[in-house]
């Protein structure tokens, strides 16, 4: 490719954005990518893969190497952590459907990472690290960006841009794109530890969702660590991941205010869909397009599936030159039907559930689980929602 000129321009090297740049480089289209940080930054949130993701990355040949560094999570549980009753649902009964029944524990910044080191030797790709975004101009006939280097300035020219810049996108701003929903009022922190949280509790998963009415929180395990968030309310960002909010949490979890946790990350957590994901010639996906809450694993793999659903509309055209107008309304129409009739309502959903300080509403929920185990069909048409394969069900409906 031209210096600093091809067919794609993509902004943000988090898992979306890799996932991008690889997909249009592996199906021969020039790609640039372009990330403000030296690396991908490594950012903890996100963790889960579901089936679905894991079908799209498998033609990249990459979910063994992710395995390699991930676990698997075939059960995960809705616990009381008031009563310790437990309820558990197995991805293992989906195995006629997919390939994949489990959900796959692994940091999104190792699937960003493995995917750069793969674009930096693609003969379609270059990636650009220590480029921050700092203009965008579009054209009948492409995309021009201006990025600050540590050395000045550069010029970038492009038929399309896909912004994947995550929640504050400088792209969706630079368009003044509406970003409407709601933020939480309380901030939510995770403190990751080493110590072996299974020994604690009875037949403890690897995902877990624990209801209370003062304090919900989810347990999960990665490879090498659990992750316990929690909700901080009316607490500031020292006090939150402070020696003595730690020690409070896992006292109250395991009845040790010793336990070490050397991650405390902090983040506000939003409800959020972008007016529009396409503005001419420039595409908002992932982050950039959408946000919601994290309980469900939902938010990470929505801006995967975006790449997957804009790539099938959007190839043909690059490849042909042809109209491009009606292929990126169909990836708008699609995408943003499963953000707001979907994934919004069932992270929302999610939420009300593991925080209700209402003892018929928790009863009401248990019994809800309880019935849903025991009826087969019920039951698997509850994991193939939870999975995500519904979601994309809804997004073939769409016109």
């Amino acid at each position: 490719m031209a210096d600093n000129k091809a067919q794609a321009l993509v902004v943000g090297a988090g898992p979306v954005g890799t996932t991008a740049a690889y997909k249009l480089a592996s199906e021969g289209i020039d790609v640039i990518l372009l990330e403000s940080n030296p690396n991908c930054p490594e950012d903890l949130r996100a963790s889960t893969f579901h089936p679905p993701t894991l079908e799209m990355l498998s033609s990249f040949d990459i979910v063994d190497e992710m395995e390699e560094i991930g676990l698997r999570a075939p059960v995960y549980q809705y616990r009381n952590r008031q009563t310790g009753e437990h309820f558990s649902f197995d991805l293992g009964e989906l195995a006629d459907v997919t390939k994949y029944p489990y959900r796959l524990q692994c940091e999104q910044f190792k699937l960003a990472r493995l995917l750069t080191k793969r674009l930096e030797k693609h003969p379609n790709a270059k990636v650009c690290f220590n480029h921050r975004l700092l203009t965008v101009d579009q054209d009948a006939g492409g995309v021009t960006v201006k990025a600050e280097t540590p050395m000045g300035i550069e010029t970038f020219r492009a038929d399309f841009l896909i912004a994947c810049d995550g929640a504050n996108s400088t792209v969706r701003k630079w368009l003044n794109v509406g970003f409407d929903g709601f933020t939480y009022p309380e901030k939510f922190v995770t403190f990751s530890t080493e110590v072996p949280l299974e020994k604690h509790f009875e037949n403890l998963a690897h995902v877990n969702y624990v209801a209370d009415p003062t304090e919900w929180m989810v347990l999960l395990k990665v490879p090498t660590l659990w992750r316990v968030l929690v909700p901080a309310h009316d607490m500031d960002d020292d006090y939150i991941v402070s020696d003595e909010m730690k020690s409070k949490v896992f006292s109250n979890l395991i009845g040790d205010p010793d336990v070490p946790a050397a991650h405390r990350t902090i983040y506000r957590v939003h409800q959020r869909v972008a007016d529009k994901y396409v503005d001419g010639r420039i595409i908002l996906a992932g982050d950039a397009a959408h946000l919601n809450n994290p309980l469900g694993g939902l938010g990470m793999n929505s801006g995967i599936h975006d790449i997957w659903n804009l790539s099938r509309n959007l190839i043909p055209v690059m490849k042909t030159g042809g109209d491009h107008a009606g292929p990126l309304g169909l990836y708008e129409r699609q995408r943003q039907a499963v953000m707001r009739d979907f994934v919004q309502a069932q992270t929302i959903r999610n939420k009300k559930a593991l925080e209700s300080k209402d003892p018929d509403g928790q009863q009401k929920y248990q019994q809800e689980l309880t019935a849903i185990l025991a009826d087969d069909e019920r039951r698997r048409d509850y994991l193939l929602g939870q999975a995500m394969f519904k979601s994309l069900e809804l997004e073939a409906s769409v016109a």
